[in-house]
């Protein structure tokens, strides 16, 4: 995560004030905290953190209220989409690289023994609260611009995922932009790609958030 830390300070050195969220699910604070109930694809119970962390800037003299952005990265993208989707009345732009936009559209879960893990006796039941736990169920309440980036090749979120979420946007009249990186996986591995993504991202947050 170190490249994340380099633009926290990049952004901190251009005037951001800049909270790092260790959103529950995370380790290190115990079982209950990295196990909440409802988690994930049960509910997106760690999404209140997220929400929590941005009242709370909101709330801090050196702050303006009205500019709270958001960025992140895989689970960190995923929750940057909620944001935006759910809460655009606080989050006013935001950078999701390869983030999780659909639960509901795993492979994943043609698995029995994947479904088994989430205890699911219901697949239908659970395939719906999946769904309500992806920010793609909430695109209707999405207002505030976005930054995709994702590379073409990635193994552990599906490319579909930013193509569909892209689709969904444009069809809503939602402004985003997209940044596709050719033959890059997940955790890119080429120097280039995270300075390509970054730069991106620091750019389109001076842009949409800097008075």
């Amino acid at each position: 995560y170190s490249n994340a830390y380099a633009v926290n300070q990049y952004l901190a050195d251009h005037g951001f004030v800049v909270l790092s969220v260790n959103y529950r699910l995370g380790i290190g604070y115990g079982h209950d905290f990295q196990y909440p109930e409802h988690a994930g694809p049960q509910g997106a119970s760690e999404y209140n953190d997220i929400v929590a962390a941005g009242k709370y800037l909101q709330s801090l003299p050196g702050v303006d209220a009205k500019r709270v952005g958001i960025y992140g990265g895989s689970y960190g993208g995923y929750l940057t989409a909620m944001a935006l989707a759910k809460n655009s009345n606080i989050f006013k732009a935001g950078v999701d690289l390869h983030g999780v936009h659909d639960w509901s559209d795993f492979p994943e879960w043609s698995d029995t023994g994947n479904l088994h893990r989430y205890q699911v006796p219901n697949t239908k039941a659970f395939l719906k609260t999946a769904w309500f736990s992806s920010p793609d169920a909430y695109v209707s309440t999405w207002r505030s611009p976005v930054l995709l980036i994702q590379g073409d090749n990635d193994r552990n979120v599906r490319f579909h995922q930013t193509v569909d979420l892209a689709e969904r946007l444009r069809l809503a009249h939602v402004p985003y932009e997209e940044l596709v990186i050719p033959n890059e996986i997940h955790g890119f591995l080429r120097w280039q790609s995270w300075l390509d993504a970054d730069t991106a991202g620091d750019a389109f947050l001076l842009r949409y958030l800097k008075p």
